[in-house]
């Protein structure tokens, strides 16, 4: 069973979850986004012991379209994006990864 969290993102991003005592993290500085940033998240997506994976919500907007398009279907790992507005998408990943809706209004 996946229980590893991974973070994908630039060496700011990644330092705060690292202090956490996170270990699995991919940094991509960001002068090298999007050519290092599809091969980073790849890389933790293919990683059997990774059950999450953390990124910057923008970052998503570097990633090439079928690496998008696995990061927003992946049900394990799960990827979570933070960070920019919203807040719907993290609502929708936690749906995808669980099969219901808690937040369902009767």
């Amino acid at each position: 069973m996946s229980q590893e969290i991974a973070v994908v993102g630039s060496p700011e991003f990644t330092t705060g979850f690292r202090l956490a005592g996170v270990r699995r993290f991919e940094n991509v500085p960001d002068d090298e986004k999007p050519a290092e940033l599809d091969d980073a998240v790849e890389t933790v997506l293919d990683d059997e012991g990774v059950g999450i994976v953390v990124m910057h919500d923008e970052d998503l907007e570097h990633l090439s379209r079928s690496v998008r398009g696995t990061v927003e279907t992946s049900v394990e790992p799960v990827v979570v994006t933070i960070g920019g507005g919203g807040g719907g998408g993290l609502r929708e990943q936690i749906k995808r990864a669980i099969g219901i809706d808690l937040m369902e209004e009767d």
